[in-house]
C-alpha cells in the first residue's frame, strides 16, 4: 500500500500495476436515488457506472470516489470521478465503452490517467452548482423534473441581497439536513449569484464544500425572500441561529446541478461548458476576486 501511496507518475503506476482513472460525468438525476451506491434494489448513479466500468473491464471490479455525493433526483453535469484498476485501456476505450453499457440519462464524458496522488474527493479545493427556477403562474410541461417551479413572483433584487450576506466563511448548521455526515458545518461560500436568464432564474454558488441540502436549504430561503414572505433580513437571523428548523422549506431537488468541481493545475482535470446544457449561453459571472488559492 506504501508503495502504491507513492506511485505519481505514469511510470511508478506501471511499475506498481495499478493505474488511475478519472472520468468526467453527466446524469439527469430524476429517476435515481443519489450518486451513491446502495442497495442491489435500489438505482444509483455509482451502481451504474461501476457495472459499466467493469464490463469495459473485462468483469474486474470496479470502485468508485466522486467529487461530491448528490442527492435523489438531483443531477450533474460535470461530476469528477476516480477508480483504479490493473486494466489498460485507451481513454477512448474507457468513455465509449463505460456509454456502451450505461442507461441513456448517465453519461461518461471524458476519461484521464492521474497519478495515484489524485483523489476525486479530497483534491478538489471548491464545487460549484447551479439551481434552476422557472418562474411563472403556470407550471411547465417541458423539463418538469429539471427545474423547479414557482408560481409566485419572484423579487430577484431581494434574493440577492439576501444571498450576499451567505458569502464569506460561516457555520451553516441552520442550512445543514440533519442526517448530514460532515465532520464540520464551517464552510466558505466564494459565490452566490441570482441570474435571470429568459424565463429561468439560475441560483449559481461555489464553495470550498457543501453540507447535505445545504444547496437546496439555501434555494429555499432565497425564495422565500423572493416570494415576500421573509424579509431579507432573515436570512442573517436564519444563519445566526444555527438551527435547521429556523430555516424555512428544502427546496425540491429537481433544479438542481452540479456543475463543476475545481482541482489545482497539476491535475489539468479536463474542462468544459458550465452546464447544464439549456444554460450554456448563459455568462460565467463568477467574481474572480472571490476565487480561492487553488494551492
Amino acid at each position: 500500500m506504501q508503495k502504491q501511496q507513492l506511485a505519481t507518475t505514469a511510470a511508478d503506476m506501471a511499475a506498481v500495476g495499478v493505474y488511475r482513472i478519472a472520468l468526467g460525468v453527466e446524469y439527469k438525476g430524476s429517476a435515481y436515488h443519489g450518486f451513491q451506491r446502495q442497495t442491489d434494489d435500489v438505482p444509483s448513479i455509482q451502481g451504474h457506472l461501476e457495472q459499466a466500468l467493469s464490463q469495459v473491464a473485462g468483469g474486474e471490479a470496479v470502485s468508485l470516489t466522486c467529487a461530491g455525493r448528490t442527492d435523489a433526483m438531483v443531477h450533474a453535469c460535470a461530476q469528477v470521478v476516480h477508480f483504479d484498476t490493473q486494466v489498460v485501456r485507451s481513454e477512448t476505450a474507457w468513455v465509449m465503452g463505460a456509454n456502451r453499457y450505461l442507461p441513456a440519462d448517465i453519461s461518461v464524458i471524458w476519461a484521464k490517467p492521474m497519478p495515484l496522488e489524485f483523489n476525486a474527493r479530497f483534491s478538489a479545493y471548491a464545487r460549484r452548482y447551479r439551481y434552476v427556477i422557472y418562474q411563472n403562474q403556470v407550471r411547465p410541461a417541458h423539463l418538469g423534473q429539471e427545474v423547479t417551479w414557482c408560481s409566485k413572483p419572484l423579487n430577484l433584487t431581494k434574493m440577492q441581497q439576501a444571498a450576499d450576506q451567505l458569502l464569506g466563511t460561516h457555520d451553516f448548521s441552520a442550512f445543514r439536513a440533519q442526517q448530514c455526515q460532515a465532520k464540520s458545518p464551517i464552510k466558505t461560500i466564494y459565490h452566490l449569484q441570482v441570474i435571470p436568464f429568459g424565463k429561468l432564474i439560475v441560483i449559481d454558488v461555489r464553495a470550498d464544500a457543501f453540507l447535505h441540502h445545504m444547496v437546496r436549504n439555501i434555494a429555499g430561503v432565497l425564495m422565500a425572500v423572493g416570494t415576500g414572505s421573509k424579509p431579507v433580513e432573515w436570512v442573517t437571523q436564519v444563519l445566526a441561529s444555527k438551527d435547521r428548523t429556523k430555516g424555512g422549506v428544502t427546496a425540491p431537488p429537481y433544479g438542481l446541478y452540479m456543475v463543476k468541481a475545481d482541482y489545482p493545475e497539476q491535475f489539468a482535470v479536463p474542462e468544459r461548458f458550465l452546464g447544464p446544457l439549456f444554460l450554456t449561453a448563459l455568462p460565467d459571472i463568477a467574481q474572480s476576486e472571490n476565487q480561492p488559492n487553488a494551492g
